[in-house]
């Protein structure tokens, strides 16, 4: 009982052991990931168009995509995830603050530039792949995305939790 006290314990305070604190990351993530992931595809369907007929997202959610070239395809979802970053990042900046690090090892001020200067090298690291992955491999729009949500995790996790705030 003490065990599963002491679990829940650091679910709610920042304290926490190292897996339970990757275990509020993730979650933190994927909330982030959902307000990125739902900012992208409107814009990639409303504003700078990015989806192809035979996207994933077309085909799940029945919206109408233009056939358009795959250069600006990847040029608009470039745009897009560019966008998307910004409503995302804040999200994820929120959350790391308030729920899973300890803020104080750099001036607020600075934190926040040096968080969104790690999530923007990230970022453009993974437009430039996502571009490459449609432009020169013709990847869906989609399954590109997921590929750099997946690098972006572990290179922020790592920059969050040992260069930005306290641990």
């Amino acid at each position: 009982m003490k065990s599963i006290q002491s679990l829940l314990k650091q679910f709610t305070q920042r304290d926490a052991s190292p897996s339970i604190q990757f275990i509020k990351y993730a979650i933190c993530g994927c909330a982030a990931t959902g307000v990125h992931a739902v900012s992208f595809y409107l814009l990639a369907w409303l504003v700078f168009p990015a989806l192809s007929p035979n996207d994933l997202m077309v085909k799940i959610t029945y919206i109408s995509a233009t056939d358009i070239s795959d250069a600006i395809r990847a040029r608009n979802a470039m745009i897009d995830n560019g966008c998307a970053f910004i409503l995302s990042n804040m999200t994820a900046y929120l959350l790391n603050v308030i729920w899973v690090f300890k803020p104080g090892r750099h001036h607020r001020i600075i934190e926040i530039g040096m968080f969104y200067l790690v999530s923007g090298i990230s970022l453009a690291l993974g437009s430039v792949l996502m571009g490459m992955l449609i432009n020169y491999f013709a990847f869906t729009t989609t399954f590109a995305f997921i590929a750099v949500i997946i690098i972006s995790v572990v290179v922020n996790f790592l920059a969050r939790k040992y260069i930005i705030f306290k641990g």
